[in-house]
């Protein structure tokens, strides 16, 4: 059983999955938030939001059609063409503030929702699903609406004399579509809206239909519990692949601000392209963890066992295992035996670490993955098939965890995101070797290294061609460290100065001085 609640509260009940799941149904908000009011679908369609844990439906949620996102589009541009939010920035800051302490208000009732929508393990809602974004990812932006350079003065007249003065300012880019995925969804979104609507644009939102009601509980607080202008935050939820892509193609929409797939965001490259919208795409990986000749085989387990968290239903997860031929044969024993006693259960349970995967969908292309690499000549040295779990748990998505070895990189398995539970583990001669090797991939997005040495460790992570990478267990976490990816891993940051200033336009304004002045 699991207290949902904060670790300090008294009083707190024990639940399964399947009680939570009740729970969550009965505080759940179905509606969308457009042009400040909270609505269902013009349609009145909706659709079913299930379980991962148990494939049991939950509950509905409003899906929006194109009048739908029409009017949630229409809205977002009358709200930044036609409001003071563009240029108002202590209404935004006293916005965000308000919303931060809306959402602390409703912390534990949203930790149960990701429960119960999303599958994600008690745990993790301790650290990288709420709590940690809780802590910062609204109030990082809110401080740089104070701090940030908005406008900067160039030095001397350049070319046209001293009476010629210059300004760079920096403005919001427009009506920004805001498009976030199932495996961490709050993260994500708290992420994207921040600096978004920090930077003083209008936003679209719309969420993964497997996880809607994070959103749409957020929307129902920004309508409720804050002073934000109508218009500006639009919650618009839906299961179809075709209302989704009218935020590419809507010339209404100034930017694209997406967190998934790589298949998905170089569809909405090319949907966007007519309409020259601005991009930040943080999309997949296979990220690589490297253990280098000198490293205590007992200190990289945590890394190598780090992949079964939420199911491997991470993108910056280190998916490759890369290890000295010196210390192959003791890493792969040492990781088999880990992956093998790693349970697999109820993501309600304190100590499950394995919990579902999103969808029987995903759970079959995590298992037709494996089997290509059966099919390949790879030896699955633990795991490699379906995790079936007593009673009403039977009905959910999961997958052993799995440990890959007897290929190289070039093998699919080693290539391609599986977005599972799943390691696959490869030696490697020398340094040069190992780097070549996590360079050797189409993604570039995270990785991390293992030395004796923080000095050899540091000269590696500085020749992997990735955005984020750890050294000797360090975390590169927050909302003021920027994160994306290389290659087809992404474009642009999230967090940080970087992922700002990506909100935003820069304008530079010459102009005369008057004689005397």
């Amino acid at each position: 059983m699991v207290t949902v609640g904060h670790p300090k509260d008294a009083g707190v009940v024990r639940a399964t999955s399947v009680e939570i799941g009740k729970r969550a149904a009965t505080a759940a908000e179905s509606r969308m938030l457009i042009d400040g009011e909270l609505v269902g679908a013009a349609s009145g369609a909706e659709f079913d939001n299930i379980s991962p844990a148990t494939g049991r439906v939950l509950g509905t949620t409003a899906a929006a059609d194109a009048a739908d996102m029409d009017r949630a589009v229409g809205a977002a541009r009358r709200a930044f063409d036609d409001t003071d939010w563009s240029t108002n920035r202590e209404l935004r800051k006293r916005c965000l503030q308000q919303l931060q302490s809306a959402l602390e208000s409703e912390q534990e009732e949203l930790r149960t929702e990701l429960i119960a929508e999303v599958g994600c393990p008690v745990m993790t809602t301790q650290l990288a699903q709420l709590d940690w974004p809780l802590a910062d990812a609204l109030r990082y932006p809110a401080r740089l609406i104070d701090e940030f350079e908005w406008e900067r003065p160039l030095q001397g007249g350049g070319l046209f004399g001293e009476r010629n003065m210059r300004t760079v300012v920096k403005e919001p880019v427009g009506v920004v579509a805001a498009i976030t995925p199932s495996n961490f969804p709050i993260e994500v979104i708290l992420n994207k809206l921040g600096p978004a609507l920090a930077a003083g644009n209008t936003v679209v939102l719309k969420p993964d239909p497997n996880t809607p009601w994070n959103a749409t509980r957020l929307g129902r607080l920004v309508a409720e519990h804050t002073e934000t202008p109508a218009g500006v935050l639009n919650v618009v939820p839906t299961g179809s692949n075709e209302v989704a892509g009218l935020l590419g193609t809507d010339p209404r929409v100034d930017m694209i601000s997406f967190t998934g797939s790589t298949a998905v965001g170089k569809l909405l490259v090319r949907q966007s392209a007519d309409t020259m919208k601005r991009t930040f795409l943080e999309l997949g990986g296979k990220s690589a963890l490297i253990v280098l000749d000198d490293a205590d085989p007992a200190k990289v387990i945590p890394g190598a066992v780090g992949v079964c968290v939420h199911a491997g239903q991470a993108c910056a997860a280190t998916t490759r295992m890369l290890v000295h031929t010196s210390l192959y044969d003791e890493v792969v024993a040492a990781v088999t035996a880990a992956f093998a006693a790693v349970t697999v259960g109820d993501p309600a349970l304190p100590q499950t670490l394995v919990g579902p995967l999103i969808s029987a969908a995903q759970q079959q292309r995590v298992l037709d993955a494996i089997a290509q690499a059966r099919r390949d000549g790879a030896e699955i040295a633990t795991g490699g098939d379906v995790a079936d779990l007593p009673g009403e748990l039977g009905g959910g998505y999961y997958v052993q965890p799995t440990v890959i070895v007897g290929v190289d990189n070039s093998a699919a398995i080693a290539q391609q995101e599986v977005f599972g539970p799943v390691l696959v583990i490869l030696p490697f001669g020398d340094d040069h070797e190992a780097v070549r090797i996590a360079n050797d991939s189409a993604y570039g997005l995270a990785g991390a290294v293992v030395s004796a040495s923080s000095e050899r460790a540091m000269a590696v992570a500085r020749r992997v061609r990735t955005g984020a990478i750890g050294v000797n267990g360090g975390m590169y976490y927050g909302a003021d460290a920027p994160f994306g990816g290389y290659k087809s891993s992404g474009w642009g940051r999230q967090c940080g100065i970087e992922g700002f200033s990506q909100y935003l336009e820069t304008k530079t304004i010459g102009y005369r001085r008057p004689r005397g002045a």
